[in-house]
């Protein structure tokens, strides 16, 4: 070997000894920094848990009535407990054992083995979630549901669980399991405004605390979780299944047996009526829907309306809610089974003014503005007609003849047949006419001109979710839509073809006045163009002229109005708008009756009444005329331009290009050959509306 080779393998060995020793004291480096970190974790922990040890926990912010406020900021009512039963706070000594066993197999069966954190819980929880890719499973123990029950709001941020973990822990230094557990079985919400195990025993049993059966316990301990979904008293069914889940977590804890289980799922439970509301309150039905927009849409818990100290700021015109009640109560006698409903919407903001959903809320709360079950009957035709409008292949000049038809459709297969009411035909007759006396032929005639497809296309375009069938029936308004829906399509109409998403609840704030929601700029949409909105607008005005379904309330309405009357065997219809409101009201009885025509007479002048008095301080506006729209005279016997011989002549409002070009054929008169006559196209000023409007 060189004397080179020697000195090269001496460095490799030297080398290679030095490498271990690098290692050694960087694992020593290492080893300290760690050291260090737990020193300093150790001493911050402890130094935290001390501090959380003297520390005191918060005042409780349950106990305050939460409030919602109309869009003034005047408060209008509070969501008070439903059931009237107060807190009655009582021991452990004075509750089911059964009842303590179920909530804690259900809600934490770990609850006297852990620190106020379900480790294991956790992490089954997330596993479960991440194979998911949603929130399946929570593992919230009971300890943590306290903390956020007793001291924190329900918004969803890093700083609520923050201070929920620190409450968590100063309630587990502080009081024992069993306090814990008591507190927790006197504050949980149990629905329908009941706070504690004793007043849910009284409200669902009748029957203290302590004398709850295994299968009466089950069924509360159950209800926590969801007291909207899990109350036997809103879905019995839910409730049942809940039950059963319950009482399976008993038998795998070891509580009870199963055939015990099996036996108490079986047992037929009686409850306890539930009491009804208080009369006198203001918008009940529209304080109802604020509960269910912010638990169910906004995703709050229910026990915050209830006791949470909130305050909803809605978009409620108190005037105008007060108007809609005394309206409905002037037409409606108090000991009449007959229904009504009424919603009133804000075209240009979607904002909900006014709402009633029956005329008992005491004996029934059903809201009848949701309700999908009634058919609109003739006040479904100018969505129809606006879609008929649209499409181009028709004008308000467009002829049909109003006589007994027999219809074809589905390739010659099936035949409908509709009548007129009362068996009246009209003859020969434009698209002004058949909407003021609402003609079944004419409008079964313009369903199959342009496409009953193109007809349910424009009413989802107008926020029509309803089940809609491409049927020649669909133009009479034979498939149910709600009210509130019917004021949501007809809005687009007042608002020159924008559909702006219906909205009521704005702001909800903390106790402490934070918010904690704000509501998004509500959504625009152009459905379709201004031109045609305003062409039916002004062929909905008729429906209010002498010979229109509506001419009977005409002398109370003293602004521009337009709108559409519907009449079945079981409802009646008004549904109407000014340039500031579109208004759907339906009367009718619950329960499948049929209804009179002295009843069915009732919602024009409900619509009438409200209108006029909900918007008494604010001066009559006419619709406005977009750009776009053309009035020309016309001879309403031959639809053509008019002449100065025409006996009769009608200004009539026709999209540009699609007016008249001819004129009148019939009557003759060296006139009709002038220039700059009547029977040239003339835009009407503003003043022309208004005396037009003023004159009748």
């Amino acid at each position: 070997m060189s004397r080179h080779q020697a000195s090269k393998s001496e460095s490799h060995a030297a080398h290679a000894k030095s490498k271990p020793s690098r290692r050694v004291r960087l694992l020593k480096r290492l080893g300290a920094a760690a050291l260090f970190l737990f020193l300093l974790l150790l001493i911050g922990t402890g130094g935290l848990l001390i501090y959380l040890r003297a520390d005191s926990l918060p005042v409780s912010s349950m106990g305050i009535a939460s409030k919602f406020v109309d869009r003034e900021g005047q408060i209008i009512g509070y969501f008070q407990p439903q059931s009237g039963i107060s807190r009655r706070p009582v021991g452990l000594s004075d509750i089911a054992p059964d009842l303590i066993h179920a909530t804690l197999s259900v809600e934490d069966r770990h609850f006297y083995n852990h620190i106020g954190f379900d480790i294991k819980g956790m992490a089954r929880a997330a596993l479960v979630n991440i194979e998911h890719l949603e929130t399946k499973q929570g593992a919230s123990t009971l300890t943590q549901q306290l903390a956020r029950n007793l001291y924190l709001s329900h918004e969803r941020t890093w700083t609520r669980k923050a201070k929920e973990a620190m409450y968590t822990i100063q309630l587990e230094m502080n009081l024992s399991k069993d306090e814990i557990l008591n507190q927790y079985l006197n504050n949980i919400y149990y629905g329908h405004g009941a706070y504690g195990i004793e007043p849910a025993a009284e409200l669902y049993y009748g029957k203290p605390a302590k004398s709850l059966t295994l299968a009466e316990s089950a069924m509360l301990a159950g209800i926590p979780k969801g007291p909207k979904y899990y109350s036997p008293f809103r879905d019995m069914k839910n409730a049942k299944d809940r039950q059963r889940t319950v009482l399976l977590t008993m038998v795998e804890c070891g509580y009870i047996t199963k055939q015990q289980a099996d036996t108490a799922y079986h047992e037929i439970l009686k409850f306890k009526p539930l009491e009804t509301p208080q009369e006198g309150e203001i918008a009940p039905y529209f304080r109802d829907y604020i509960r269910n927009v912010v638990t169910d849409k906004l995703g709050f818990d229910e026990s915050l309306l209830a006791e949470g100290g909130i305050t909803v700021y809605t978009t409620l015109d108190l005037h105008a809610q007060q108007a809609a009640e005394q309206a409905i109560a002037k037409q409606i006698p108090t000991d009449s089974d007959l229904q009504a409903a009424l919603v009133s919407i804000d075209p240009r903001s979607g904002y909900v003014k006014a709402m009633v959903g029956g005329t008992h809320y005491k004996t029934n709360q059903f809201n009848r503005v949701f309700a999908k079950t009634r058919q609109p009957g003739s006040a479904f035709k100018p969505i129809m007609y606006l879609a008929a409008l649209e499409s181009n292949q028709m004008t308000s000049m467009s002829r049909f003849k109003s006589e007994p038809t027999l219809f074809h459709y589905d390739e010659n297969r099936k035949t409908y047949e509709p009548s007129n009411y009362g068996g009246k035909y009209f003859g020969e007759i434009d698209m002004r006419r058949a909407i003021a006396v609402s003609d079944n032929i004419y409008a079964v005639n313009t369903i199959m001109k342009i496409d009953p497809l193109n007809v349910v296309e424009m009413a989802r375009k107008m926020g029509i979710d309803s089940l809609l069938k491409p049927l020649p029936s669909l133009a009479l308004g034979t498939f149910p839509i709600s009210p509130f829906e019917m004021a949501s399509a007809y809005a687009v109409i007042s608002n020159q073809g924008e559909r702006v998403e219906p909205i009521a609840v704005l702001r909800i704030a903390d106790a402490k006045g934070n918010s904690i929601y704000e509501a998004p700029t509500p959504q625009h949409t152009q459905v379709t163009d201004a031109a045609h909105t305003y062409v039916l607008t002004n062929l909905l005005e008729s429906v209010f002229d002498t010979g229109g379904t509506g001419n009977r309330v005409s002398s109370l309405m003293k602004r521009p109005v337009a709108g559409k009357t519907g009449t079945t065997d079981n409802d009646a219809w008004l549904v109407g708008y000014t340039p500031e409101l579109s208004t759907a009201v339906w009367v009718g009885y619950d329960r499948g009756k049929m209804i009179h025509a002295v009843d069915a007479h009732k919602a024009a002048p409900i619509f009438a009444q409200f209108t006029e008095e909900a918007l008494r301080n604010v001066p009559p506006k006419i619709f406005p005329i977009p750009e776009g729209v053309v009035n020309v005279y016309i001879d309403p016997q031959t639809g053509q331009l008019a002449t100065t011989a025409c006996p009769d002549k009608r200004l009539e409002a026709f999209v540009v290009g699609t007016e008249p070009t001819e004129s009148c054929s019939v009557h003759h008169g060296e006139e009709t050959k002038q220039e700059g006559t009547e029977s040239s196209p003339q835009h009407r000023s503003w003043w022309q509306d208004v005396k037009r409007w003023w004159t009748g």
